[in-house]
């Protein structure tokens, strides 16, 4: 890896940042002054040192987002600011969303580098539960639970089994939670538009074993805990 690259990811700056600190003579590599930022470096055995501290190199990087509306679950956008954007704790070029939350939709977000792990929490074949609390325009009635476990059958897609939990019910509007086990465009609100209802606001607050932390507030981010990793890269799942 280069150690501009390095650094970069190490919360230094960015490349342009980075490459400055280096010409200060500041960094060292196995007890040596180097100056050029282009010089390749193995992070796992060489002793890279800025300004006397050694530097621990993170391979991989686990965020929790409490995404708010407004931002995209992209990594770039030409219109709209992404969820990339809110994760200030230091500079890295490889963060991604796991899957995606549209842009009014609140609540857990999974962001991190490590590819393996995104691509077993999205695979199909895996079934990884997604849980949202939703308030709906209408009443949500044990019909609507009945037609949510048997699969709500969409314009082109048939949905798999999905649970919903009535939590309140006033007047003309329901607040429910929601487990489904796929993650098509849009589904939930189009589940309940098959079923004459409308979501008003939806956030999510679960995926597979990892539930939303209470504490962060909308935009508020924090990294996973070790035993929040171990859980979420376990085969089993907590119901």
């Amino acid at each position: 890896m280069r150690l501009d690259k390095l650094l970069a990811h190490c919360g230094f700056g960015t490349r342009k940042e980075v490459k400055a600190l280096i010409k200060q003579g500041i960094v060292s590599v196995n007890n040596e002054i180097v100056y050029k930022d282009k010089t390749q470096v193995d992070p796992h055995h060489d002793i890279i040192m800025v300004d006397g501290e050694i530097i621990q190199y993170e391979e991989y990087v686990y965020y929790m987002l409490n995404k708010p509306a407004g931002y995209v679950s992209a990594t770039r956008d030409n219109i709209y600011p992404t969820v990339i954007e809110l994760i200030d704790d230091y500079y890295r070029d490889d963060l991604f969303p796991v899957g995606r939350l549209d842009i009014d939709t609140e609540g857990l977000l999974l962001l991190t580098n490590d590819g393996v792990l995104a691509h077993q929490l999205l695979s199909p074949k895996h079934h990884c539960p997604k849980v949202y609390f939703a308030k709906v325009k209408g009443i949500v009635n044990e019909n609507d639970v009945l037609a949510f476990q048997e699969g709500i059958q969409l314009d082109d897609y048939q949905c798999m089994s999905a649970q919903l939990n009535i939590l309140a019910v006033d007047e003309n509007s329901s607040e429910v939670k929601v487990t489904i086990f796929e993650g098509k465009f849009h589904q939930v609100k189009k589940m309940f538009i098959a079923v004459g209802k409308e979501v008003t606001y939806l956030k999510r607050i679960r995926m597979k074993n990892l539930s939303l932390d209470p504490c962060l507030e909308l935009g508020e981010f924090r990294r996973l805990t070790d035993e929040e990793l171990d859980r979420l890269k376990q085969e089993s799942v907590l119901q």
